[in-house]
């Protein structure tokens, strides 16, 4: 019997470890969202501002109480939290962050379920939780967090609670919180002010009242830029320290962070920072910029009102949209009897294409897809509240690129093979199945999640629109020192002369816009600001592409893809062009050939850059990545060409086309607009010619190199050209 029980020892010891393990996976899983491994930078300067923080931060550190952490934007306090974790003795345990912004209103992350997974108090452990941005704590859970600071205590959500039939106040008190809380705010949040909660308060002092510090400050943020950069630490001189002395910085050390790294990119290698540097470049590219609604206030006016954009949208477009794809799928189905193919293959894509220089990614606003993505979303919110999912970002923007390339490629090989421009109940289940997926993400996540991330249309549309002479903006400065509401993103009531709405659509912040990707210019942010921070710049078109852009794989390969198209749409002219037969009439060579016409674009630019990289090794600091964004220019030149033959051709029948459709056609004559064949010719020509050149002038600026050792990237655009030239106007 002995043997015996000890095997069952040793069993129930291996299945207790097994468990152990399994619970400890489990943990790591969970908590690592929201895990912060190592605390960015210390306490910098000497004033009695610094060492009363310091001594602060010290005692936080020699115990387990609360502490709150308040001050204005962009003072680093989640920085300063992690300084407590780290200073304390429980420096080994876990340190997570969450954003009281994205909680729920149960705050099912934090407690849990009833029978259900642990939340993260649980998973936590004797580690710390920072709650950050407290002020945007769902009122609901502030009771919650009351009772919590309170008494340590917590209970899991019960499940009547998910469905929101039972506040989880209500439910009894179960588990003991063993985390030491660190709240962050901008202020003092009220359900905190009356009651003996807090065991430290931290009030961190803004940069205004620090100017001891300032030194100090500049010497240590330039040498992590430095460093980062690997370049040599510039000095700066003292006319610029006075002037950033006199300087309030509403953005605090957030914008003197963004100050210094613009005045290094500006510097370029140059030993000293001078007070021009710092100041005038602002000042100077402000210059070229004209805010259009100050210039016409009737502008602002009309984009505030109910006509824009929903009046549009659900007045028009949401009952034209479905009697367009009636008549493609019922109608005639050729180009010249069926007004609805008429009308999307040579209107709207060289509409689109002379929109992009001006007003960038505007036709997202107008799309029908997603009219009917938010009417689907605003259905299923109405029979089933609550269930509509937070987006996974981090999943999102590392494959979300790809995926809508994959999917613009096949739509591409569908057109192409199956003759779909030509046949109007294809064209017709194309939008219907792109309806479908902008429906479905609509049902299943927040906002405008395929429009932000894998909408084909979309993805091409916020790549062109990087070239757009107009961006919408805010005023930084304003946003982070008089903005608490951030009503332009994430929604809100009325609020002085903001509006009420729902937040930005694709979860933009227009002080944080880059460039104009992810800019569909809806206005909601321009109807919810208070302040009037927004602003509709005319400026020069593509400026941040070699200012402060910052590149994506994802978009270049859809780069190449979209110049690839132009060939791959003119297929007849580059079998001529070659003087080979390509056997297009047989489905096999016809798909080969086609995907091969998709990478000529590609298997040109790849050998150039390394031809470049091999002869001319200073030029290695640019990438084959940051490089290809100087083709977008003629990759945009080029498809405007193609559609140009189509826009002044066959658009101009839209009248007879549009008798024919219901079978009109004989009842009267009626005009068409059809430019000569030497007119279109040169038109074509003209915006080759300009895309390339404005290819060459956008390459030099993003390589900051001189033009001699960019030599084969020019002859490749020109060589790009030519044989877009041959094959459209050939």
């Amino acid at each position: 019997m002995e043997p015996d029980l000890r095997v069952e020892q040793l069993t129930q010891q291996l299945q207790q470890a097994a468990e152990a393990l399994d619970y400890e996976r489990d943990r790591q899983t969970a908590l690592r969202p929201y895990l912060v491994n190592k605390v960015q930078r210390g306490i910098v300067g000497t004033s009695r501002y610094a060492v009363r923080l310091r001594q602060e931060i010290k005692l936080a550190c020699a115990d387990r109480r609360s502490v709150l952490l308040f001050g204005e934007p962009g003072l680093e306090k989640d920085n300063m939290a992690a300084l407590i974790h780290f200073g304390s003795v429980w420096r080994q345990s876990a340190l997570i962050q969450v954003d009281c912004n994205l909680l729920q209103s149960t705050g099912v992350e934090l407690f849990g379920r009833v029978d259900g997974k642990p939340g993260l108090l649980e998973w936590v452990g004797e580690g710390t939780l920072v709650l950050n941005n407290l002020e945007m704590l769902p009122p609901s859970l502030q009771p919650v967090l009351v009772t919590l600071l309170a008494t340590q205590t917590y209970a899991p959500v019960p499940q009547l609670a998910l469905g929101g039939d039972l506040p989880p106040s209500d439910a009894p008190i179960g588990r003991t919180c063993g985390a030491k809380i660190i709240m962050v705010a901008e202020k003092m949040t009220a359900c905190l002010e009356t009651k003996q909660l807090l065991g430290h308060t931290v009030k961190v002092p803004p940069l205004r009242v620090r100017k001891p510090d300032m030194a100090a400050q500049v010497a240590y943020y330039l040498k992590l830029a430095c460093r980062s950069r690997g370049l040599a630490k510039p000095r700066l001189t003292p006319e610029a320290l006075r002037r950033l002395q006199g300087y309030d910085f509403p953005g605090n050390l957030k914008e003197l962070r963004e100050l210094l790294d613009r005045a290094l990119t500006q510097a370029a290698g140059a030993p000293e920072l001078t007070e021009e540097l710092l100041w005038g470049g602002g000042e100077k590219t402000q210059r070229f910029r004209l805010n259009l609604l100050n210039a016409y206030p009737q502008l602002r006016q009309f984009l505030r009102s109910a006509w824009y954009p929903d009046r549009i949208n659900y007045g028009l477009i949401s009952w034209a949209f479905p009697i367009a794809v009636l008549v493609l799928m019922l109608g005639p189905q050729t180009r010249d009897q069926n007004v609805v193919l008429n009308l999307f293959w040579d209107w709207w894509w060289l509409g689109s294409c002379l929109i992009f220089p001006f007003l960038g990614r505007i036709w997202c606003t107008f799309c029908p897809f997603m009219i009917y993505g938010e009417i689907a979303q605003k259905i299923s919110q109405k029979f089933f509240p609550g269930t509509l999912r937070p987006w996974p970002r981090q999943a999102a923007d590392q494959w979300g690129g790809w995926f809508l390339f994959g999917l613009f490629a096949l739509i591409l090989l569908w057109e192409e093979l199956w003759n779909l421009e030509n046949t109007a109940a294809l064209s017709g289940w194309l939008l219907l199945l792109i309806t479908a997926g902008a429906v479905i993400c609509s049902v299943l996540f927040e906002r405008r999640f395929w429009c932000r991330y894998l909408c084909p249309i979309g993805g091409m549309n916020g790549l062109f629109a990087k070239l757009s002479m107009v961006e919408l903006r805010a005023q930084q400065g304003i946003c982070s020192a008089s903005c608490d509401t951030y009503q332009c993103y994430k929604g809100g009531p009325q609020k002085g002369e903001g509006q009420e709405t729902l937040g930005c659509p694709v979860y933009s912040h227009p002080a944080q816009l880059v460039d104009n990707k992810d800019c569909v210019l809806c206005m909601t942010c321009l109807k919810a600001c208070p302040h009037r921070s927004v602003e509709l710049n005319l400026r020069p078109p593509g400026i941040e592409l070699w200012t402060t852009h910052k590149p994506v794989a994802s978009e270049v390969a859809l780069l190449f893809l979209l110049f690839g198209a132009v060939l791959l749409h003119r297929l007849p002219e580059l079998e001529q062009l070659v003087g080979l037969d390509l056997h297009l009439g047989h489905f096999g060579w016809h798909s080969l050939v086609s995907v091969m016409a998709l990478l000529i674009p590609v298997a040109i630019a790849l050998p150039i850059y390394a031809l470049i990289r091999w002869f001319k090794p200073t030029i290695k600091a640019r990438s084959f990545v940051e490089l290809a964004y100087g083709y977008l220019p003629l990759v945009l030149g080029a498809t405007t060409a193609h559609y140009l033959s189509f826009g002044l051709t066959e658009a101009g029948r839209v009248l007879p086309v549009g008798l024919a459709t219901f079978g009109l056609a004989e009842a009267m004559a009626l005009p068409v607009w059809v430019a000569d064949g030497a007119v279109i010719g040169f038109l074509q020509g003209v915006a080759l010619l300009a895309s390339a050149g404005l290819s060459l002038i956008l390459t030099q600026k993003i390589a900051k190199q001189p033009w001699l050792k960019l030599l084969p990237q020019y002859g490749a655009i020109g060589v790009m050209a030519l044989l877009m030239w041959w094959t459209i106007g050939g």
